[in-house]
């Protein structure tokens, strides 16, 4: 890496608004949401999972909101990684999508949380954690 690029990137990094933990399997959508939410600004992680997402956190990485996507494949869906997150971070911002649930069916949301329901613009989503990282906890 030149000298250049490694001031652009800690120059990009201390611009950073928050480090979103983005959890969706769909790869296309995954990454249309992951480029915009960079574009806006963010440093996005983006797992396919809940068990990868979790163990992201677990790790003790950099997390300031989780934006889930309730159906995932594998044992946890995003309902259940929501709780986990929420009872180890309980003022982590957390925001919910899904295109075939809703929050008034099934599990509920934890408290302080956010429902987008699919299919959603990507900069609205951006916009939305703005304000939810920038609130006072």
């Amino acid at each position: 890496m030149t000298v250049a690029m490694a001031q652009l990137e800690r120059m990009r990094k201390s611009a950073t608004i928050a480090t979103i933990l983005l959890v969706e399997d769909e790869v296309l959508i995954s990454d249309m949401v992951a480029d915009i939410l960079e574009e806006q600004g963010f440093a996005v992680h983006v797992a396919a999972t809940a068990d990868e997402a979790l163990r992201h956190i677990e790790s003790g990485a950099q997390v300031d909101a989780l934006f889930t996507d309730v159906h995932l494949p594998g044992g946890m869906d995003g309902s259940e990684l929501a709780a986990r997150v929420r009872a180890m971070r309980p003022d982590m911002p957390i925001v919910y999508a899904s295109g075939r649930w809703s929050p008034d069916e099934g599990s509920p949301l934890v408290p302080r949380s956010v429902f987008l329901a699919k299919p959603y613009d990507p900069r609205d989503a951006g916009m939305l954690l703005k304000r939810l990282v920038s609130r006072p906890h």
